[in-house]
Formats: C-alpha cells, structure tokens, sequence
C-alpha cells in the first residue's frame, strides 16, 4: 500500500487506495484539480518524483501560494500552481492523472467538471473523483449536513456523473472514519464545522471514490 505523507487527514486511506489501484508510479504527469492548501498535491509529486509533474490548480488566488509553499518545504519542484476554475481547466500538456476531491460538491456542474478532467488526460489516461455524502455522517446519531455546499450529497452520483461526462468507470467504492471521544476524527470534524464533538460518537460522511478513465477509441 503507498504510503502518503498529508498532515492531519483521516481520509488518507482512500487516497492511497485509489493511487495503488492505478499503479501511480515516477514519470507521471498528474493534476490536483481544487488543490487548496496542497497536501494532496504534494503527496502526488513525492510520487511521480523529479522526473514526474503535478499542476496545482485552485480558484483562489491564495491557494497558489499555498501550494507553493508547502511544495516548497517539501523540496519538491516539479510542482506548477495555477489559479483556474475547474470548469475552465486547460493545462498545457496532456497528463496521466486528473484528480479532485472535496470539489464537486461546490461547483454549479459537477458534470462540466469532470469533462474538462477527462479531456485534461490523455487518452486510456485516468481520472479520480472523491466526494462525500454528508447526510450519511453522524455525530451523537444525528445526520451532519452542509448548507454552504451547492451538492452536498453529491458522491452518491459519483458513478453516474462520471459516466454522463463520457468516461469508463473502472472501480467505485465509499469509506467513512469514525470514533468517538478525542482524537483524529474529532478534531477533523471539529475544523469543518467549529464544533467540538466532545465525547459524541462520530461517522465522518462517507467519501465516495470513482476511478474511472478517459476511453482510448
């Protein structure tokens, strides 16, 4: 199983699940589409090592210099940010990996967005999406929700999202952490939504993943 370098995230198994599913490996050119403050991205690019490249793409202009930061502290230079909307993705060379999590949920056309990552890859090349199903989370037993998202249960689409956008999907699945008392999951949760669980028990949503690729014909 790869192991993943990212600071202070419960969802990493996921993550490296999908990345040993494809065979990640040097050499690779990959996008992190939504990068934020660019754990995910730098975790990619200690992958695809020196010879490898990942584009670090964020709306917001501050993420690029978040990105840069953390890629910078990593030691890592193939790491290029670019300040870009999802829906108007457009890298200057075709890439082996596309992948976003936490994104569709926000934008207006989770369906546009996938596209623009399926037409971002080369042909057979591969495209993963990672979104949760908030009202499936609990916490003391009641459901979690999300009024600030625009799609807040969007990964329970994920499949037929991506098969509208025109890719093959190879393999979907969903993993939720959960706990109770202090720890990992509680502060996670506590950072989401400025509210300590104190001793609740928790089930974080369910973060759904689809792998899918772009077709070669």
């Amino acid at each position: 199983m790869i192991e993943l370098g990212l600071r202070n995230d419960v969802y990493r198994r996921p993550l490296a699940t999908a990345l040993d599913r494809l065979g990640l490996r040097e050499g690779w050119r990959c996008v992190d589409v939504g990068a934020g403050g660019g754990d995910v991205t730098v975790a990619l690019a200690e992958l695809v090592g020196r010879d490898g490249r990942v584009y670090a793409v964020d709306s917001d202009p501050a993420a690029r210099d978040a990105v840069a930061d953390a890629a910078a502290t990593a030691a890592v230079a193939q790491v290029l940010a670019i300040t870009q909307a999802g829906e108007d993705l457009l890298l200057p060379e075709p890439v082996d990996l596309a992948f976003c999590r936490f994104l569709l949920m926000h934008v207006v056309d989770p369906v546009v967005v996938i596209g623009r990552m399926g037409r971002a890859v080369r042909p057979g090349g591969w495209v993963v999406c990672q979104e949760p199903v908030t009202s499936a989370g609990r916490v003391g037993g009641a459901p979690m929700s999300m009024p600030d998202a625009r799609h807040p249960d969007v990964g329970a689409l994920l499949p037929a999202l991506a098969r509208k956008a025109g890719l093959e999907v190879v393999d979907a699945w969903a993993e939720a952490p959960a706990g109770a008392g202090p720890g990992p999951v509680a502060r996670y949760l506590e950072s989401l939504t400025g509210v300590d669980p104190g001793d609740d028990p928790v089930v974080l949503p369910p973060l759904v993943t689809v792998v899918s690729r772009r077709p070669v014909g």
